[in-house]
């Protein structure tokens, strides 16, 4: 457990730094390797090529989130286009049948900004969500953006119900946030956080992350309401599905969440145990990032998209 903890602290931290380094970011991105790497857990660069993955998806009766990657965003045309291109992922979900969602980040949408800049373009993206009778999740960034996302979002849900919210078990504040927002009939994901955060808000070892993980998945599993857990550790996967045994909760209200070509052996097998399984698909040019996020989030997603490669 103490060589685990170390390794990914240090693996955490130096991926955290890759993530935020433009000169790394562009050697990274024209390398051949990195972007057979990027390919196992990217969907493609267009909608057609995300489309391709989601089908497939779909046919192993599992179900997709759709995220156009990108971040960041501060000038209003390109939060206004980031706006449209999910009106547009949301349009081709209604118009082709397809078992998806669509998730979105509020920087992407103009979050910095103004929130109300972000507020307008999910209120564009939600209004075609609603016509289509689809949902749509705002992700959690990191901590400089949690009461803007909350903000915007308890704003949202006057009006919508087919929006949810994403919460981090890292962060100190989640449980209070949690049940805040329950009071307002909220749906959440629940993922354990992979921003790099000071120790004053956030727990820095694995090991209370895990904790509040499970603590605040038995929150959830006992609301009442439907909610999402992304997850690749199967000790919380166990967790969750044995309380859920045990408190006597349907299968309705519990969703489990993966990351698109990470753990697809763990991915088939509860699908074929009769569970909800949704596929978070990330497609388009911005992965770099995403993907730096993704390996800091635990040395284990390196090694299980290294053995895929290999």
């Amino acid at each position: 457990m103490v060589f685990d903890n170390l390794i990914n602290s240090v693996n955490r931290k130096f991926f955290m730094f890759l993530s935020t380094n433009n000169k790394i970011k562009n050697y990274v991105m024209e390398s051949d390797f990195c972007n057979k790497v990027a390919q196992r857990w990217i969907a493609g660069v267009n909608l057609p090529e995300a489309d391709t993955v989601t089908k497939g998806l779909n046919l192993e009766n599992k179900l997709v989130s759709l995220d156009h990657l990108g971040e960041m965003v501060t000038e209003n045309w390109a939060a206004k286009d980031s706006a449209y291109e999910g009106i547009g992922i949301i349009s081709h979900i209604y118009n082709n049948n397809l078992e998806a969602n669509l998730s979105v980040k509020p920087t992407q949408l103009g979050m910095d900004i103004g929130p109300d800049i972000c507020y307008d373009n999910m209120k564009m993206v939600l209004d075609t969500a609603k016509h289509c009778d689809n949902f749509v999740r705002m992700d959690m960034e990191g901590s400089a953006y949690t009461q803007k996302t909350i903000d915007v979002f308890k704003k949202l849900r006057k009006d919508y119900d087919n929006v949810g919210i994403v919460m981090q078990s890292y962060l100190y504040r989640t449980g209070d946030d949690i049940d805040d927002l329950l009071k307002i009939g909220s749906n959440f994901r629940l993922c354990k956080g992979a921003y790099r955060e000071p120790k004053n808000i956030a727990f820095p070892k694995k090991k209370d992350v895990d904790r509040n993980y499970m603590e605040l998945s038995e929150k959830l599993l006992l609301s009442g309401q439907k909610q999402a857990f992304a997850t690749h550790d199967k000790v919380m996967i166990d967790h969750i599905k044995q309380f859920a045994k045990d408190k006597n909760v349907s299968r309705d209200n519990i969703e489990f969440q993966m990351l698109y070509g990470i753990r697809r052996n763990l991915q088939q097998e509860l699908v074929d145990d009769g569970w909800n399984l949704r596929i978070y698909v990330p497609y388009g040019n911005d992965w770099y990032p995403y993907t730096m996020r993704r390996f800091a989030e635990s040395y284990h997603n390196l090694l299980f998209v290294l053995k895929d490669v290999f």
